[in-house]
């Protein structure tokens, strides 16, 4: 069993702040874990736009506060995300987030990621991976 907080995680290598600067995320659960999933809570800040495309992984995203403009690159439906509403990048949609209000979501990662990832030039996460642990000797 492991239990974790938030708070234990600040200021860790799990406490991961975005290179642009437009976003930091908690990473609670990670691929290291070995359960199949990764699980954070993210922050993008008001006023930023952030382009992603997670062409690696499938996304689920649940905002419990803030609100954002979410635009499908792909086809140019807008929605207005609000606290209680989840979306989910089940088609590796390439998506913009446009930040009106200080946006803090709870994110679930398929495959899941090691905590390392940063969006690339084209807002996608590497597929990274944890090295296979090592058999036991008897």
């Amino acid at each position: 069993m492991i239990v974790r907080s938030f708070k234990d995680i600040e200021g860790t290598d799990r406490h991961v702040k975005a290179k642009s600067g437009t976003w930091e995320s908690k990473r609670i659960v990670l691929a290291k874990e070995r359960v199949g999933f990764s699980l954070h809570e993210t922050t993008l800040y008001a006023g930023t736009e952030t382009s992603m495309w997670y062409a690696n992984h499938i996304e689920a995203v649940l905002c419990v506060e803030g609100e954002a403009e979410l635009t499908n690159d792909e086809n140019g439906e807008k929605h207005i995300i609000t606290p209680g509403t989840m979306y989910l990048l089940d088609g590796h949609e390439k998506h913009t987030m446009r930040i009106k209000k200080d946006f803090r979501c709870v994110c679930v990662f398929n495959p899941p990621v090691t905590g390392r990832e940063d969006h690339d030039e084209n807002g996608v996460y590497p597929l990274l991976t944890e090295p296979e642990p090592e058999a036991e000797t008897v």
